[in-house]
């Protein structure tokens, strides 16, 4: 078995060719210390005795190959012993009253339209690696077998692994009503760092030259703010401060509120681009157009706010649509497809080369203040980070050393 598994991996080329002979040789000496059958799955426990073991005489690195190796080889081995079996009508059945369990508990807890979508997309894919087993009887090595799948076949990045296991993790608990603490730990993907892509300042100048318009006013707003994609959309009139100079970012990542500057520049755009928009919101008014979408209980508590100008949006949608999840016809803001293709145009217009997106814009605001000498707490506070860490990922690109530290070659 272990000869075939060589073949597998030199196959599949997750692994270098050099390390091949290692990862066997990790197996090999995992299954002798469990006096084992190598045709036989390892629990995880019995993964965690061997490695507890092996880190007495080797080295850390070793240790973490060899975690790796028998991951692989448990996915490989498990592909072998699973069956195809075909998909009954009952157990489509069972499926689809899942899938609706499953949205339900989605709705119930609040999360966004576009995370149920993604939850339900993955549940889908599970569904579709299964090959029919009964839901009833799905465990935790079948979100192992899973897990492994799109990072050896799929080679999917670790972010996105980790995306998965979040969607199966839900369905586990609140559907299946399955506890898989113990699975967690051995099927979570490290992440890798990566150092985010930021445009000078002159680079931004040449990409807002080539945009105009309301797209024009949104991504300078992203990039004057510090906001998010979605939190530019989401804006309400009720949210800009004109007077002190603020905005309020409401129900942002994790789902919290946030305090940001508004730029001065602006101020003058924004109140223009305001009064053009109220036409819009008096039309709909006169037309008895549905309100607008009111976050969680407030549409049943103050069923007429949503027809109220502080909260309309700041960017509205020209066309009327149809609520995803009630059904209702009204006015959304802005498709986010929109502001993305005219800043993708704009990036090639201006024969900038990185891989930007409007995201960058982000990076850069946060770049930009940490260059120009301010406190990184304040940086933190304004793109509303939980933890310093994550706004310190910027102090590696700023082009000021902010450490102060000069290189004994400019001595």
């Amino acid at each position: 078995m272990i000869v075939e598994f060589k073949q597998y991996l030199l196959k599949k080329g997750t692994v270098k060719s050099q390390y091949v002979p290692y990862y066997a040789r990790w197996v090999s000496d995992c299954y002798s210390f469990l006096d084992l059958s190598n045709n036989i799955l390892i629990t995880n426990a019995q993964k965690k005795q061997f490695l507890n073991h092996m880190a007495a005489s080797h080295e850390d690195w070793q240790v973490k190959q060899a975690d790796t190796a028998l991951r692989h080889y448990t996915y490989f081995l498990s592909q072998l012993l699973k069956g195809t079996a075909p998909v009954s009508s009952e157990t489509s059945q069972k499926l689809d009253d899942i899938e609706d369990q499953m949205q339900k508990a989605l709705r119930l807890r609040h999360l966004s339209y576009s995370t149920e979508k993604t939850y339900i997309m993955w549940v889908r894919s599970f569904y579709a690696f299964m090959r029919g087993k009964d839901p009833a009887r799905i465990e935790g090595q079948d979100l192992r077998d899973f897990l492994s799948y799109l990072a050896v076949e799929k080679r999917i990045s670790p972010s996105t692994q980790n995306q998965a296991l979040n969607a199966i993790v839900f369905l586990f608990r609140h559907v299946l009503k399955k506890d898989i603490r113990n699975e967690l730990d051995a099927v979570r993907a490290g992440q890798r760092r990566r150092l985010p892509v930021v445009l000078t300042f002159n680079e931004v100048k040449t990409i807002f030259t080539h945009m105009s318009g309301v797209q024009c006013l949104m991504a300078r707003l992203i990039y004057g703010c510090g906001f998010r994609l979605q939190e530019c959309l989401r804006l309400r009139i009720k949210d800009i401060d004109f007077e002190r100079g603020l905005i309020i970012v409401r129900a942002g990542k994790g789902d919290k509120d946030r305090r940001t500057i508004l730029p001065e520049t602006m101020k003058d755009d924004l109140i223009h681009h305001i009064t053009e928009i109220r036409d819009l919101y008096d039309r709909d008014r006169k037309n008895d157009v549905g309100s607008v979408w009111m976050p969680n209980a407030l549409e049943r508590k103050y069923p007429n706010a949503g027809k109220e100008w502080g909260w309309f949006w700041v960017f509205p949608s020209k066309s009327l649509s149809s609520d995803p999840r009630s059904l209702i016809v009204r006015r959304h803001h802005v498709h986010p497809a929109s502001l993305q293709k005219a800043f993708k145009s704009a990036l090639e217009k201006a024969g900038t080369t990185k891989q930007a997106s409007i995201h960058t814009l982000r990076h850069s605001f946060a770049t930009h203040l940490l260059e120009k000498g301010y406190d990184i707490r304040t940086v933190q506070e304004l793109l509303g980070h939980q933890y310093l860490q994550t706004t310190m990922i910027y102090t590696h690109v700023a082009s000021k050393n902010v450490l102060g530290v000069r290189s004994p070659l400019d001595g």
